[in-house]
């Protein structure tokens, strides 16, 4: 009778140690799977703190700063790789400067992906308008490359 009791408890205590296993294990490929470790090519818009701007990034005309078409050259990213990322941008509001209420004065850090060489760019745009987009810079989140852009003259630090 004894040894059928003990074996009992030892049964529960075995089951609720793999609930608790199987817990730790959902809760760590949840966080291995989260934004952070997005796959490239695979990322998408993802859920943000703020509701995204009704701005049709992939479709807006696309003019470029002296200053972004430097930054691309050097860090070798082709305006086919820009049109790529707005295509499906991510909206990073932690990287963003929203509080400019002039017109054409928001600044969009916009992040992804590229397909062809698979690099994790960020892209600062400001729309204008419901039409137009100007790219202001773009950075290569993985690799620092040189560059020798005169950026004095910019009047703003990203």
């Amino acid at each position: 009778m004894e040894i059928k009791r003990k074996n009992r408890q030892s049964k529960i205590l075995v089951s609720y140690i793999l609930l608790f296993v199987v817990f730790i294990i959902a809760f760590t490929a949840k966080r291995l799977t989260g934004p952070a470790s997005v796959k490239p090519g695979s990322l998408a818009v993802q859920p943000q703190e703020k509701e995204p701007p009704p701005f049709q990034w992939d479709s807006a005309a696309i003019f470029y700063s002296k200053h972004a078409r430097c930054r691309m050259e050097c860090r070798h990213i082709t305006e086919e790789e820009v049109k790529e990322i707005l295509h499906h941008p991510f909206v990073n509001y932690k990287k963003s400067q929203l509080d400019d209420k002039g017109e054409c004065k928001k600044r969009f850090a916009l992040e992804g992906y590229t397909s062809m060489e698979h690099q994790h760019i960020r892209i600062i745009a400001a729309p204008c308008g419901n039409d137009k987009l100007t790219v202001i810079t773009c950075i290569d989140l993985e690799q620092n490359w040189p560059c020798n852009c005169d950026t004095s003259k910019a009047p703003y630090a990203w």
